[in-house]
Parts: structure tokens; sequence; C-alpha cells
């Protein structure tokens, strides 16, 4: 249910991919550290935005060095990491273990048990460090994978769930931008939510698995209707980002929220017309 949070490089400056790609390094190499290779295979663009968003809003002192990996194993990457760096490769991993979990209940594919069981115990450091969050977080997912059992027709209900599960994740600190962070975290996560079931609507039907378009998903205007919801959840978003007292990082983050979320709806959309055509 990640990937969606993403830039579109073709519309940012080349100073700006390197910044983002440096913090995005950065998490790499985080968690290549504090969990080994199998959490190094979790990593995720939504966590680097992460990462920027709150690294923009409360300027941690950030480290600069240079690494080399397998994917460019000849010139040294640039990489940026802080205490931010820290707590999204945390999070990234508590949320993996329990993707993994749900991904083998889904679809029962081994390569997802075999990496459950490779990050099982991993979690349990970010449990240990964020008991009060994680704890949220578990009953939120809990919650979810209740309703989805009782196969639960309400898409709101369903996206706000996740929604609530990234507001913990948003909710860096208790001060007096929790609120703002919150709500921002709150939409961006139906959003994931509401495009997850929208790009796999067709396999779920395909394998039974539960998906809150099943019905709709036959009927005409199926795609304008979600992305009309999909165009609400990020203009609040976007408006709760721009609360925010954010200098650094600002036109990256802007970038991501005004046009990378974009990206892969309209590849998806794409698909299916080229389909339908054929």
């Amino acid at each position: 249910m990640f990937g969606y949070v993403v830039m579109n490089k073709p519309e940012m400056k080349f100073k700006d991919f390197d910044l983002y790609r440096s913090f995005y390094c950065g998490l790499c190499r985080e968690l290549r550290e504090r969990y080994g290779v199998s959490g190094q295979i979790t990593l995720t663009y939504d966590m680097t935005f992460v990462i920027l968003l709150l690294s923009g809003l409360y300027e941690p002192p950030t480290r600069k060095g240079t690494t080399r990996c397998i994917v460019h194993p000849v010139q040294r990457q640039t990489v940026r990491k802080n205490e931010i760096t820290e707590y999204a490769a945390d999070m990234n991993i508590f949320l993996a273990y329990y993707k993994c979990v749900d991904d083998w209940k889904d679809d029962k594919k081994f390569v997802k048990l075999a990496l459950g069981s490779l990050l099982r115990n991993k979690d349990k450091k970010a449990e240990a460090s964020y008991r009060r969050k994680t704890a949220a977080i578990i009953r939120l997912l809990d919650e979810l994978s209740a309703m989805e059992k009782a196969g639960e027709k309400d898409l709101d209900k369903m996206a706000g769930c996740f929604g609530r599960i990234m507001e913990e994740i948003f909710a860096y600190k208790e001060d007096a931008w929790e609120g703002t962070l919150r709500r921002m975290g709150f939409y961006m996560g139906k959003f994931i939510y509401i495009m997850d079931a929208f790009e796999d609507v067709e396999k779920d039907i395909e394998k039974g698995n539960y998906n809150p378009f099943k019905e709709e998903y036959i009927m005409e205007g199926f795609q304008e209707r979600v992305k009309q919801i999909l165009i609400m959840m990020m203009a609040e978003a976007c408006r709760e980002f721009e609360k925010l007292p954010i200098i650094k990082y600002a036109e990256i983050l802007r970038n991501i929220l005004y046009s990378g979320v974009w990206c892969r709806f309209e590849t998806v959309a794409g698909k299916r017309k080229e389909k339908r055509e054929k």
C-alpha cells in the first residue's frame, strides 16, 4: 500500500533531484545499518517524503556523506541523514512487517512470507522506541483487517482508518504543529488507500480479495469519480501543508504533493485505456 508519494522527476530541478536522492540514499543506508539487508529491501519513497517534510519543518542537524552500494558500485553517492531518518527507518520496518503479513493473507505469496519472517522481531525495536505510537497503529491495522474481512463497503470508513495510521507517522512530536501534521497525514493516508484500491481492483476481483471498489468498478464513470475523490483528499493535504513554516525542501515537497502523487494514477489510467482499446 505504498509507493504513491513520489516525485515527478521531469518537473524537478537537477539540484532538487540530487537533494531528494541524497535523503533517499540516507534512508536506504540507515535501514541497512539498523536492520541489515532485509531491512534495506523495505525502502520506500513514501518515507523519504516524511523525512523531507519533518526535516523541513524541524530543521534538525543533518549529516552529509558519501557511500557506495550495489545499485551504484562505481560512483559514490551523496547521503544525508538526521534523527528523522532514524525515526523513518523504524516506522518503515514496522509498517513493512505488517504489510508482509497482510499480503501473505491476501495473496499467499511465499516471498512475502519469507520477508515477513526476516522482519519478524526487527519490528519490535520500533515498538519499543515508540510504544504508544506503534500500539495505536497496531490497533488501527487490526481494525482495518476486521473491516476487510467483514466486507465493509463504506470507502470513507476504510480509507479513514488508514488515514489515522498515517496520522501517527506524521505526528513526530507533541507540539504546536502536531494537529496540522496529523490532518495532513490523515488525508494523505486516505489518498494512499484509495489509490491502492483503484490500482488493484482488477487483480483483487480476479483473486477474490477484498476491494471497496469491487461493485463500483464496472459502472460508467468509475475512473472519473475516483479521480475527484483523490483530488479532494490531496487538496485537504496540501491545505494543511501550506500552513507549515517550511522553507527548506519546499520546492521538492510541492513537486511531490502537487504533481508527483498523480504519476501513478495517470499510469494506471493509461494502461486501462490501452487495454480497453485493444
